[in-house]
């Protein structure tokens, strides 16, 4: 997806400028599918089985607590662009919290989900790929442990 989708349907991509003052609930609504997409995708290929298996094994890729262990595990690692749209979703005002999550991590997922978000909106594949990768490797290495 990108410009030739985009200019099947006679639209323009945003600018990184105009894409830099959306509002960060819409990066993350954004950056929730795409990540949603890139798990999909990997769980099916590593795990393969039934949709029920990969549906549950996705989850635990993609809930609250584990995007904001993704953040965590690589907070020195994003440079200070990517915390400012990380700390924009995470300070936004949302009305609602998942019954399964806590706020704080709630809070950091939804940065995490800007900021993939924000990167897709920007064309930055190379760096969202980056940026999974590392959080797979980060996730992955707990549920082997455990």
């Amino acid at each position: 997806m990108g410009n030739d989708f985009l200019k099947s349907l006679n639209l323009e991509e945003k600018t990184e400028n105009e894409v830099k003052f959306l509002n960060s609930l819409v990066l993350a609504h954004m950056g929730d599918a795409v990540y949603e997409v890139y798990i999909r995708q990997y769980v099916l290929h590593k795990y393969g089985g039934y949709v029920n298996n990969i549906h549950k094994k996705s989850t635990k890729f993609v809930k609250a607590s584990a995007q904001a262990r993704i953040v965590h595990g690589l907070s020195d690692e994003f440079s200070e662009e990517e915390w400012g749209v990380i700390k924009r979703g995470r300070n936004n005002k949302s009305s609602t919290v998942p019954k399964n999550a806590n706020i704080s991590d709630y809070k950091y997922a939804t940065g995490f989900e800007a900021l993939i978000g924000y990167l897709y909106l920007t064309n930055k594949k190379e760096r969202i790929e980056e940026i999974i990768l590392k959080g797979i490797n980060i996730l992955e290495e707990e549920l082997e442990a455990n």
